[in-house]
């Protein structure tokens, strides 16, 4: 299919039209990070569980039901606006854009007192257990009571003051959302779709606004960007892989770690990259997901191939659990045989690599 020309701006990407640009610049510090760049083209019908499961075809049916029970109370004037409702994430994911944020530095403080110290809470009460029960098999000439007694400072230590953060982090999380919930000051990154534009947007080392309280964009063509499979030890010292675009010509960098954590295999950053190519190509429909299923027939491309096909609009909505969990099987089956690194990099063709 052929993109809009009314619609799509003269920069949007396509691979039929990717001009000839200049030879790419060495770069020191890419050898340091150990990337293997990855080649462009010919990508597979492929995306991360991450994305193909926001939303599930269960949680679009609750949301559609909570936006017709909203109307009907708003119809009937008895409609309450609910806690955080109306707030900016800066997360947009559509027919436009792909543009991500993260949460406030507040907000991971409590979901990390919470998830920590339940895991914590967990490992100190085996460890605690184990250590009790050694004790009372060693120790001969004194009692278990005794031995109980003497290991209460333990318990209150290692179970209780992980157990005490859980309980602070739930109850605040649960129950006190404004006090825990809170955006970020913008968002850090965006793929933009109709323009065939990346954007990174720029603050200060504090990830707040600059000093004259604007934020910073930096722009450049989606074709002047390389992905690149980068691979770091974890906390064991296993190998975990992640991917990040880096710019040809400029020192610009968006790593997708905290869209996707990194994985011990490789696969899945891969289908990462097909999936950034499909998503901006602008001469093929947006990709087969839940999370463009409400948005494909304002895209010109996307309506055309869904018109043109007998696509049903409700899809994805409409589709069982046990449906949906037999796709991601099949998602899960040509990400583990992805092709990626077999494949030779089209781009070679329009740009000489130095690097």
């Amino acid at each position: 299919m052929t993109q809009d020309n009314a619609y799509y701006a003269s920069t949007a990407y396509s691979p039929a039209s990717i001009p000839d640009q200049p030879p790419s610049r060495e770069r020191s510090w890419l050898r340091k990070l150990g990337g293997s760049r990855l080649p462009w083209g010919r990508t597979q019908e492929v995306a991360p569980e991450s994305i193909m499961t926001d939303p599930t075809p269960k949680s679009m049916r609750f949301w559609e039901e909570f936006d017709k029970k909203r109307e009907e109370e708003k119809a009937l004037g008895t409609y309450k606006k609910r806690p955080m409702e109306g707030l900016d994430l800066h997360w947009v994911y559509d027919h436009e854009r792909y543009r991500y944020a993260v949460l406030s530095k507040r907000s991971h403080f409590w979901l990390y007192l919470c998830g920590g110290g339940r895991f914590l809470f967990y490992l100190g009460s085996i460890l605690t257990l184990f250590v009790y029960l050694a004790e009372l098999s060693i120790v001969k000439n004194v009692s278990w009571l005794e031995t109980t007694i003497s290991f209460i400072p333990t318990v209150l230590v290692c179970p209780g003051i992980p157990l005490a953060c859980w309980g602070l982090g739930s109850l605040v999380i649960n129950h006190f959302p404004h006090l825990w919930f809170k955006p970020s000051r913008g968002p850090l990154w965006e793929l933009n779709r109709r323009t065939g534009l990346v954007t990174l947007f720029d603050y200060d080392n504090n990830g707040e606004y600059k000093k004259n309280g604007t934020v910073g964009e930096i722009t450049a063509p989606f074709h002047e960007f390389d992905a690149y499979l980068a691979t770091s030890p974890d906390r064991q010292g296993l190998p975990m892989n992640f991917l990040y675009l880096a710019h040809r010509y400029r020192d610009i960098t968006i790593n997708f770690a905290s869209l996707m954590s990194p994985d011990r295999i490789p696969q899945p950053p891969l289908a990462l990259w097909d999936f950034f190519q499909n998503y901006m190509d602008a001469s093929r429909p947006l990709p087969e997901l839940p999370c463009f299923e409400k948005c494909r027939h304002l895209d010109p491309v996307s309506a055309e191939h869904d018109r043109q096909t007998g696509r049903n609009p409700r899809y994805w909505i409409d589709m069982d659990d046990e449906t949906f969990a037999e796709k991601l099987r099949e998602m899960e089956g040509r990400i583990r045989l992805i092709d990626t690194m077999r494949r030779p990099n089209l781009m070679a063709r329009y740009v000489e690599y130095v690097d």
